[in-house]
């Protein structure tokens, strides 16, 4: 009799997650302490800042996937383009309109991911008895590593994942399962000398990392202002997030491995709007935010912190024309909001009539 558990093919993984819409996947072991060490001595020197989800009771079970499952014999590891024929940000510089990442255009990727996984799951279940969980990046795994080990791409000096062949522009999600399935092998750093993405970021947010190599100090990066700080933006970065109202994609946008960047066939991430009017966005009112970012990424700012982010990207527009609006924010009952708009104001009187 066949054992429930008997192997199956990486290359016939890469067929089934092609079926069901994945653009990478690779197989990867589950090893205990994969670049746990390394994890951990980021976020002991502070560079989480306050993303205490990555700091809390959850970032131990990091250190092993048989925490999230036991009996695990394999991860699948699996890759989603996002990248559409939008220009990139460096190549935008309308200053009436607020640059979102291009992650967050479309629907929130967690559910499609979370659809596809599943949809994976159920094709496995239909040749072999596997017990499986899937996750998308809200589960304590350090999924880039995992990725890496599954042959997906190397770990640039932005930190991203990237992919000799289709560039970084990719969510990851995975399927961690009873199989045994002979894992792939990780492919070499290409990186080579360039330092593009290091020179380009306005912050300064990617820094030599003790152990070799470089690393995010997450708490100089324009996607941490935008999106996970509750509180006050530092106001000596506030003029280097530029029109960015939430994330960045400048350190992917100079990467030469995304010249020739592969798009996406999935039309669920597609932008809604792109670039939308700062003006547009400053009337919004809380119900109108919930409403327009119900089933996307933005919702994760919450209104007062986008709020906050609108007012300072309507500031660095240094345009007289936001004055009103501004000045509207300022008088708000939030003090977040009022602060930075009072900061905005600012900058628009000593930079044009």
């Amino acid at each position: 009799m066949e054992n429930k558990y008997s192997s199956l093919s990486s290359r016939y993984i890469r067929y089934l997650a092609t079926q069901v819409g994945f653009d990478l996947s690779g197989v990867a072991a589950p090893r205990k302490g994969l670049d746990f060490d390394r994890y951990q001595s980021w976020v002991d020197r502070g560079f989480a800042g306050e993303m205490r989800y990555l700091t809390d009771h959850r970032a131990a079970l990091r250190n092993d996937p048989e925490a999230l499952l036991p009996g695990v014999r394999s991860i699948i590891c699996v890759g989603l383009i996002y990248n559409g024929p939008e220009p990139y940000s460096t190549q935008f510089s309308d200053p009436e309109r607020a640059w979102i990442s291009r992650y967050a255009w479309g629907a929130d990727y967690h559910d499609v991911l979370r659809d596809k996984l599943e949809a994976l799951a159920a094709k496995l279940l239909e040749v072999r008895e596997l017990s499986w969980r899937s996750c998308v990046d809200t589960a304590p795994l350090l999924e880039r590593s995992i990725a890496r080990d599954a042959g997906l791409g190397w770990i640039g000096r932005n930190t991203c994942l990237i992919n000799q062949q289709k560039g970084s522009w990719f969510f990851l999600g995975e399927l961690l399962t009873t199989l045994d399935i002979a894992p792939d092998q990780a492919p070499p750093d290409r990186c080579g000398t360039c330092t593009r993405c290091i020179d380009a970021c306005p912050t300064a947010a990617i820094v030599p990392s003790p152990s070799g190599g470089f690393e995010l100090d997450a708490t100089q990066c324009i996607s941490y202002f935008t999106i996970e700080l509750r509180s006050a933006i530092p106001e000596s970065q506030r003029a280097a997030t530029g029109h960015h109202i939430f994330g960045c994609d400048i350190c992917q946008d100079v990467c030469p491995w995304n010249r020739r960047a592969e798009k996406t066939a999935e039309p669920s991430f597609a932008p809604r709007e792109f670039a939308p009017p700062l003006e547009k966005l400053a009337n919004l009112t809380e119900e109108e935010f919930r409403t327009m970012f119900r089933s996307s990424p933005i919702k994760r700012s919450r209104y007062s912190g986008f709020l906050r982010n609108v007012a300072i990207a309507m500031g660095n527009s240094g345009l007289p024309k936001f004055r009103a609006p501004l000045t509207r924010l300022a008088e708000s009952g939030d003090d977040l909001v009022a602060q930075h708009a009072i900061w905005a104001l600012s900058q628009i009187r000593g930079g044009g009539s």
